[in-house]
């Protein structure tokens, strides 16, 4: 059967229509992967270049990636230097690469490629084998690395795989690094070069996991002690979904094993059972009826993606989004742990957080779409440091730690708030809304004429901030209400007077609209999509 593909994408839509019974074809994507040699464009997102494993992410375009990369370092552009916080190519080999990838299909093969070829180059290496997002981060601090190689799409479909690039400070690459990895590589992509592999000549092995621990116990913002403590002494039960990633094995080794601690599949399964394994409250069902059948006292479940820089919350009361819990996270930080500092989010983040803010006297700092807007809140350097950074998409990180989003420090504040409160967090959840009002935040989108993807799309959307200035008035539901505050930080965001908003931002790749929401009341959703849709439709076709 496996003759008859003539590409990577035909085998891989027959792989995933059925994943349990078809995975004997995976051998073939690996032969598309080796010999396919079709040049792709390189595009460094919010969180690294991804591509379909044999379709554009081949060996020999990894190969190329990683050549890119190091002719960038021997460039010692100015900027790109200082960006990576190094001063010479000759730093970078001294100081070495960590390199490491979750456990994606051929995860290994396609590590083993890129430290051939940093070692031809004499660059110091480290294989830090199955490894997750933050892990990197906390040990480029920890050994002072120059940067470091994560092969991993994050929480992408099963056909994906990723190329993720961390500079000495441990968070993503900014543009001012992988534009330059953009340019080089798809030079030679545009030439059409084929690249050979060089042998691995030996594997320095390092435990980021134990650097991690490291990390944790150093910086001090969450108390390990205090946790375990509370998980041996009460009536609990933890419940935790790995997804089939890279995430299995690491709470036993940082917390220790407990009969109190469940855990989900854990088993290796390169198709994920047939899933995008994302922490969405679809996949959550698993966690949610284990919860409720569940007596115990204290009841937490968390879903986390297979790179481990992605979470969500259940007490098997209720499902609770990085919406919601990065606000929790606030004010029990700020309220019952002392910490001092700002709140960093992404503009299409629920505006919970906000009105806690507000109340409390906390500064706000709105960024763009992507976690590596938070850098400068959560640098130690920063004049004005988070106490909490996330972002609606399931990505956090608190005062003090990584610049790089943290499944698992979420799911440990979670267990110390527990702990410290002596709540479920969803009773705290509802205290807090209490005092400060309840909000419903979603998101949808929709498709428009593929002519209209990036600029043109950009462009027709940017005349709503014109035409719904503050002060002017927007019919919602029948309702006149005047529009309080117009934001245009990363598409255009309109607050209403009533606190309710929405914003239109326009996807930079791909021929889509993206609709983030935020009703006052559950029943006022609908009326705020059917809002945003109308007001960027009319952009657009005018």
């Amino acid at each position: 059967m496996g003759n008859t593909f003539t590409n990577a994408s035909e085998c891989w839509k027959e792989i995933l229509k059925d994943p349990r019974n078809n995975k004997s074809l995976l051998p073939n994507i690996e032969r598309f992967a080796r010999e396919n040699t079709k040049p792709a464009e390189i595009v460094f997102g919010t969180s690294g270049w991804r591509g379909e494993i044999g379709t554009d992410y081949t060996f020999n375009n990894v190969r190329i990636v990683t050549s890119a990369i190091i002719e960038a370092f021997k460039s010692e552009d100015k900027d790109f230097m200082q960006a990576m916080g190094v001063d010479s190519f000759e730093e970078i080999k001294k100081r070495g690469v960590i390199v490491g990838h979750d456990n994606r299909f051929l995860g290994r093969d396609f590590a083993m490629e890129v430290i051939g070829l940093l070692q031809q180059e004499g660059i110091l290496t480290w294989y830090s084998g199955e490894s997750i997002t933050p892990e990197f981060s906390a040990g480029l601090e920890m050994l002072k690395a120059a940067c470091s190689i994560n092969l991993t799409p994050s929480h992408n479909p099963a056909n994906f795989a990723g190329f993720k690039f961390n500079p000495s400070d441990g968070g993503p690459a900014g543009t001012e690094i992988t534009s330059l990895f953009e340019s080089y590589a798809n030079r030679m992509m545009k030439k059409g070069v084929v690249l050979k592999t060089y042998p691995v000549s030996s594997l320095q092995h390092i435990d980021l996991t134990d650097l991690y621990i490291k990390y944790l116990k150093t910086k001090s913002t969450i108390d390990l002690e205090r946790i375990i403590s509370f998980i041996n002494s009460e009536d609990l039960l933890l419940c935790i979904d790995n997804v089939h990633g890279a995430t299995r094995g690491k709470v036993q080794r940082i917390l220790g094993e407990s009969k109190k601690i469940l855990y989900l599949r854990t088993e290796q399964d390169y198709l994920f059972g047939g899933i995008a394994p994302e922490p969405s409250e679809k996949n959550m069902i698993g966690v949610e009826a284990i919860l409720k059948g569940s007596n115990a006292k204290f009841k937490l479940g968390v879903i986390m993606d297979p790179d481990g820089d992605r979470i969500r919350f259940s007490d098997g009361s209720m499902q609770i989004p990085m919406n919601y819990f990065g606000a929790m996270a606030l004010h029990f930080l700020y309220q019952h742990k002392g910490i001092r500092g700002c709140v960093a989010k992404s503009v299409g983040t629920s505006n919970f957080v906000n009105a806690i803010a507000d109340k409390l006297g906390i500064a706000i700092k709105e960024t763009k779409v992507g976690f590596k807007n938070f850098r400068p809140y959560l640098l130690e350097s920063a004049t004005e440091r988070a106490i909490v950074a996330f972002e609606e998409s399931d990505g956090i990180s608190l005062y003090n730690h990584t610049l790089e989003k943290d499944a698992l420090i979420g799911l440990f504040v979670a267990l110390e708030m527990m702990a410290v409160i002596g709540k479920n967090i969803s009773v705290y959840l509802k205290e807090i809304m209490n005092t400060f009002g309840t909000f419903y935040p979603d998101r949808s989108g929709i498709a428009v004429d593929r002519s209209l993807a990036g600029k043109p799309l950009l462009d027709k959307l940017s005349v709503v901030s014109k035409k719904y200035p503050a002060g002017t008035s927007i019919n919602l539901n029948g309702v006149d209400l005047a529009v309080k505050e117009v934001l245009t930080v990363d598409g255009t965001k309109i607050i209403l007077e009533d606190g309710s908003w929405f914003m239109i931002r326009p996807s930079g790749t791909e021929p889509k609209v993206r609709f983030y929401i935020e009703s006052r009341t559950e029943g006022g959703k609908n009326a705020l999509f059917t809002l945003a849709e109308r007001i960027a439709m009319e952009a657009i076709e005018n």
